[in-house]
């Protein structure tokens, strides 16, 4: 992600992140980008997810190595790689000692509570990503 204006956040590995392979389970990732999600929308957006109406359309995982416990915790490195009319397209490096162990993209949409239908990102969502992004 060099060269982009990007959002990182650390994340624990917690025990119950592991499974009977002891590693971090595959669907973990998820959750771990969902955190990050979480809080790029607080800081940045200065807005609380959960009242926002916006799904998750679309997400894939690239996993590159197990996560282990013992790696303690893992960075979550969130960029924004298109921003449509109403859907905006985040790409994720998961990290943990400097090492990529997986790569993400994520699609959320912007919808109207009422109708369930796509509406336009908000203006002041929309300025402050492309300002923080440089798009």
């Amino acid at each position: 992600m060099t060269g982009v204006n990007t959002y990182t956040t650390e994340i624990d590995v917690r025990f119950r992140d592991i499974d009977a392979m002891g590693h971090v389970n595959n669907a973990v990732y998820a959750t771990y980008i969902e955190q990050a999600r979480t809080e790029y929308f607080r800081d940045v957006l200065d807005a609380d997810i959960s009242s926002l109406a916006t799904v998750l359309a679309s997400m894939s995982v690239d996993f590159r190595r197990p996560v282990e416990l013992t790696d303690g915790s893992v960075t979550v490195e969130l960029a924004v790689a298109d921003l449509g009319t109403s859907s905006v397209t985040m790409t994720h490096e998961i990290r943990t000692g400097g090492e990529v162990v997986a790569e993400a993209e994520a699609t959320l949409v912007s919808l109207d509570p009422d109708s369930g239908k796509p509406v336009a990102i908000p203006d002041e969502h929309r300025s402050t990503i492309e300002s923080y992004h440089g798009i």
